[in-house]
């Protein structure tokens, strides 16, 4: 019955995000009431789910997102992610451009979201096409591979940090496995997809002389631009502090269980929580790219306040998510889950994926996707005894699965690239299958060697 309740509570967010246009927040809400109740809650307490589902996931979310987006746009306001790319593209060279891109993306992508992230890397890879003389395309298949994969597997972008958090996974561990994870899932997807859609779809790959969906487009004079190190050194901050931390937590004596709360494992400890990390990294990113390049506070706060702005609705997306997977824990959807795949011979992670998958492609939005799987995994994962980090990276590759018409991301790849919706689903949606299925294979690797 749960699962009747499951599947009808999926057909109803579909039609009321695709067919009412109702906003997804919205949505989640009240299918999140609707499903309660079919699954037998009692009415009183249903109101004590959802709130407890938004407040469980946002308490750290809040803090690493909101900040996270505020360090991506400071960057970017700045001229930093410009100066990153153009000075790969030089050290690299016209016959190595891929390679440069991939890194490039890679690089801002860990520190800005992907819709964030499309928006200010395209005209800058599209600059250095038609400086080339190269089909956009050619450079812009790595480039969406490599911001994509950042967004499935590696905190602190939202997905992976919200399901690590609802999993009980250790972020900065997650980082690290998931970095190994996405390098050979950009490859793949990237310069070696290229090949074969170049292959199979020639007429697409055609040198073009403008973007129809962009606008004005920002320009930045190089030598007015940060520093490459410090640009880089900015992005990369509180990821580097919780890499740091995880290696001394995983290799020094004493590093897991601090005796001394005034010692070294107390301030490391503190220095690799995400939180404390996003807020350093926040005012180190105020003086490098704010202070530093003469920029006064009015000007900052601008384009702080500007950054949640973009980001406030996904944050209300990612609670109603919460909110969603909350209802099937406290509905019994999650025992159920557990009960019928208990006995399964499939591998935990590979029901991970697989759960993700169905959802992804039901839902479209691979926030709603990994956060509604982590709550019907999570007992799976407990009575299997599987290991949370790779539960939470098999989710991120499951999430990134057959991109369609009901994912934002399917038609900015359309618009910005200038595809139609049959090139996309031959482009995008295959691309970011390749992903999730490279990524599962990823996992699973991983699994065996560290497990």
């Amino acid at each position: 019955m749960q699962f009747v309740v499951l599947l009808l509570g999926i057909l109803l967010l579909l039609f009321l995000i695709i067919r009412v246009k109702l906003n997804t927040f919205v949505s989640l809400i009240v299918t999140s009431i609707l499903v309660a109740l079919g699954l037998g809650m009692n009415p009183a307490n249903i109101a004590d789910a959802i709130k407890n589902g938004i407040g469980s996931s946002m308490g750290e979310l809040v803090i690493v997102f909101g900040f996270g987006a505020m360090i991506g746009r400071l960057v970017s306001d700045a001229g930093g992610a410009y100066r990153i790319a153009r000075t790969l593209i030089n050290v690299f060279g016209k016959k190595r451009l891929q390679v440069a891109v991939v890194i490039a993306s890679f690089l801002i992508g860990i520190s800005l979201l992907f819709e964030v992230g499309l928006v200010l890397v395209t005209p800058i890879v599209f600059a250095v096409a038609l400086e080339a003389d190269v089909p956009f395309l050619y450079l812009g298949i790595s480039m969406a591979a490599a911001l994509s994969a950042t967004q499935g597997f590696l905190p602190p972008q939202p997905s992976p940090t919200a399901v690590a958090t609802a999993l009980g996974a250790n972020i900065g561990e997650m980082l690290i496995v998931g970095i190994i994870v996405a390098i050979p899932c950009v490859i793949v997807a990237g310069p070696i997809w290229t090949r074969v859609v170049r292959k199979f779809n020639p007429d697409l790959f055609v040198v073009k002389k403008s973007l129809p969906a962009f606008g004005e487009i920002k320009q930045f004079k190089l030598e007015e631009t940060p520093g490459f190190g410090l640009s880089i050194l900015t992005s990369l901050f509180p990821v580097i502090f919780m890499i740091l931390a995880t290696i001394y937590e995983l290799t020094v004596e004493g590093g897991k269980t601090p005796t001394n709360p005034q010692g070294l494992n107390a301030v490391v400890s503190m220095l690799g929580n995400p939180v404390v990390a996003m807020v350093i990294a926040l005012l180190f990113a105020i003086w490098s790219m704010g202070y530093h390049r003469q920029r006064s506070m009015k000007q900052i706060s601008a384009t702080l306040e500007e950054s949640v702005k973009s980001t406030a609705m996904l944050l209300m997306v990612i609670a109603g998510g919460s909110a969603f997977k909350q209802v099937l824990i406290d509905g019994g959807v999650g025992k159920a889950v557990q009960e019928l795949m208990m006995h399964s011979k499939f591998s935990p992670i590979v029901l991970a994926w697989l759960i993700t998958v169905i959802l992804r492609i039901s839902l479209g939005s691979a926030t709603v996707s990994g956060m509604t799987a982590s709550g019907l995994v999570l007992p799976l994962m407990h009575s299997m005894g599987a290991d949370p980090v790779m539960i939470a990276l098999a989710i991120g590759a499951g999430s990134l699965a057959a991109s369609h018409v009901n994912d934002a991301g399917f038609w900015m790849f359309s618009e910005y690239f200038d595809l139609s919706v049959k090139q996309t689903f031959q482009v995008w949606t295959a691309l970011e299958t390749v992903i999730s299925v490279v990524g599962l294979l990823m996992v699973l690797l991983m699994n065996v060697i560290i497990n």
